[in-house]
């Protein structure tokens, strides 16, 4: 193993250095598309083309199931004994954090996030829920429900069968752990999607996964667009369940291509516009510090965000200050291959431009331009742009309405409790809140008030493989962690069976 980087320089011509696999990885094995078109793979660091990745379509995908399902028919992974899946998955786990380095630069690569949250944070989330599911495994039991002494009725659940699984470009890495670890579990086979700005890191999983003894065609994964991969793959008629994470547009797809097909299952984890709640008496220091980490980490792309930030009049200007003074001393910008860097480049051009385009939006609407609004670093051919604060934000703005999906943090007044908890649930998302107060009446209140998945208390984005995480209202439905989500990989089944 090469020792690891300690500057830019060297971790640059590390990733340099660095030639990853862009196939596709089926039964076993990675292959070319059949179509053998490719793609570029742009780096968000510096604009540079990263590697080609195999341009898959429904051909592929037809490959994929295929192989799926052939693998949950026969039995090779479903029947194993408990015991052994945790075996297997434990060893996948630990191939993981062994490879640490060569993972996290393939997902720097990938979506322009600084290198040491990549190595620090997302692989060994990675790695520590796929320990987690696999310490389930054999602590899961079947029922029996209480009948007569004549009756045997067993409750017991199995697996679904195929799982697609469509997961997006912000934590590829995460999120792929979150499906894979309980559908696996579960005893299910899976064809994992990663988006197209992100291929390699969960490319890479797939000969970890061989190696560490997961048998051929129980984890396929097939890089491509969404129109002519992730549709394919939620239309497919031996699919039997689409987990999706993304954007909630994409979500009522999904949706839509389950009824079109075999009425498959459907979970999604979607869009969210998270409000934070500042009251008067809350600490303005530990909310000023949760605040900038909410909403700069991972340069704001992150489906919880704390986006909108609901602070009590008499307090506003100072915590606005407050949160520019954390964000100058503690999350320095720069390139996303500097280890000193806290805040890399956005996921792509594209990207880039819809969050500047939000911006302008923003002053157009009338917003106060507090800190930022700028795309900076454009020498180093990436897609930065500085940390972004709105004050004076009204609730109907498209800045406060909208997932911006960047660096962009909107301030809006309140002056009641009650006004309060009627901005924070005035949107169409449900995914995460806050509320900051020294006063636990108002926290029991208000945190039961807000119509979210996750409400936290004097703190944010506060997170553990054992608490489900997901969304209400357009925010989607069905959990990602704990045992909660297993269930969703399984179904029920009742045997009755009657002694003389």
């Amino acid at each position: 193993m090469l020792d690891r980087p300690t500057t830019k320089d060297q971790w640059i011509a590390r990733a340099r250095a660095t030639t990853p696999d862009g196939r596709a990885f089926i039964n076993g094995a990675y292959v070319n598309a059949k179509s053998s078109k490719t793609f570029d793979k742009i780096s968000s660091a510096d604009g540079s083309v990263a590697g080609q990745v195999a341009d898959c379509d429904a051909a592929d995908i037809d490959l994929a199931v295929s192989a799926a399902k052939t693998a949950f028919e026969d039995g090779r992974w479903r029947d194993k004994p408990a015991t052994e899946k945790k075996r297997v998955l434990l060893r996948f786990a630990e191939l993981i954090k062994q490879h640490t380095d060569e993972i996290a630069i393939r997902e720097t690569l990938d979506v322009g996030k600084v290198i040491s949250n990549s190595i620090s944070i997302d692989v060994p989330y990675c790695y520590v829920c796929l320990q987690y599911y696999a310490e389930l495994a054999d602590k899961m039991y079947d029922e029996i429900a209480p009948m007569s002494p004549n009756d045997l009725v067993q409750i017991r659940k199995e697996p679904l069968g195929v799982i697609g699984a469509i997961v997006p470009w912000n934590y590829p890495l995460i999120i792929s752990a979150w499906k894979l670890g309980p559908a696996l579990l579960a005893g299910n086979s899976v064809v994992l999607k990663p988006a197209e700005q992100s291929p390699f890191a969960s490319l890479y999983l797939g000969g970890l996964a061989r190696e560490a003894g997961i048998p051929d065609g129980v984890l396929n994964i097939v890089p491509g667009f969404g129109e002519k991969t992730g549709k394919p793959l939620a239309l497919h008629m031996d699919v039997d369940m689409v987990t999706f994470t993304g954007s909630t547009e994409v979500g009522k797809l999904m949706m839509r291509y389950a009824a079109d097909s075999n009425i498959k299952r459907v979970a999604l984890e979607l869009g969210g516009k998270s409000a934070q709640i500042v009251m008067p008496d809350a600490d303005l220091d530990a909310a000023a510090e949760a605040i900038a980490w909410s909403i700069y980490y991972n340069q704001g792309q992150t489906c919880h965000a704390g986006s909108r930030v609901l602070a009590h009049r008499s307090i506003r200007k100072q915590l606005i200050e407050k949160i520019i003074k954390v964000t100058a001393a503690q999350i320095p910008q720069g390139h996303s291959f500097d280890p000193a860097a806290q805040m890399g480049a956005m996921v792509e051009q594209k990207h880039m431009e819809r969050v500047l385009e939000y911006i302008a939006v923003g002053q157009k609407e009338g917003a106060s331009l507090a800190l930022g609004g700028k795309q900076i670093m454009q020498n180093t051919g990436g897609f930065y742009v500085e940390p972004t604060i709105f004050d004076e934000v009204k609730p109907d703005m498209r800045i406060a309405q909208e997932e911006i999906f960047g660096p962009v943090l909107a301030v809006i007044p309140f002056d009641t409790e009650e006004e309060a908890v009627r901005i924070a649930n005035g949107t169409v998302f449900g995914l995460g809140g806050s509320v900051w107060t020294s006063d636990m009446n108002v926290a029991h209140r208000v945190s039961g008030a807000i119509r979210a998945g996750t409400v936290w208390v004097n703190c944010y984005d506060k997170s553990s493989p054992v608490t489900p995480f997901g969304g209400f209202k357009q925010s989607g439905f069905g959990r990602d962690r704990s045992p909660h989500a297993v269930d969703k990989y399984m179904d029920y089944k009742t045997i009755w069976t009657v002694y003389k």
